[in-house]
């Protein structure tokens, strides 16, 4: 099943964002290759593909796990979350309907 893994980001955490984002990535790449995610990305601070300084308010990840627990195991693993860029991680089963 899909699950939404959705995080909130801590204030002023761009930079530990971009000290982290290549083991961030790696994990992500890792769920692609495995054929289970299905979309990720982060949402700026600002209404721009690159809000620059303003940074980011948090991520949003859906992926394939064969359970909740599983899926919030690999969420509370994720980089960002050990190194301060998350304020908060929730995950919920998530069904995909379109396209």
């Amino acid at each position: 099943m899909y699950y939404a893994i959705v995080a909130e980001d801590n204030e002023n955490s761009l930079n530990k964002r971009l000290e982290t984002r290549s083991d961030h990535l790696a994990r992500l790449e890792r769920l692609k290759e495995q054929g289970k995610l299905l979309i990720a990305g982060p949402c700026p601070a600002t209404d721009s593909e690159d809000p620059g300084p303003a940074g980011f308010t948090g991520s949003m990840i859906i992926a394939e796990f064969d359970s909740l627990e599983e899926a919030k195991g690999w969420a509370d693993a994720d980089p960002y979350f050990a190194a301060g860029v998350y304020k908060s991680v929730s995950v919920k089963p998530f069904k995909k309907v379109l396209p």
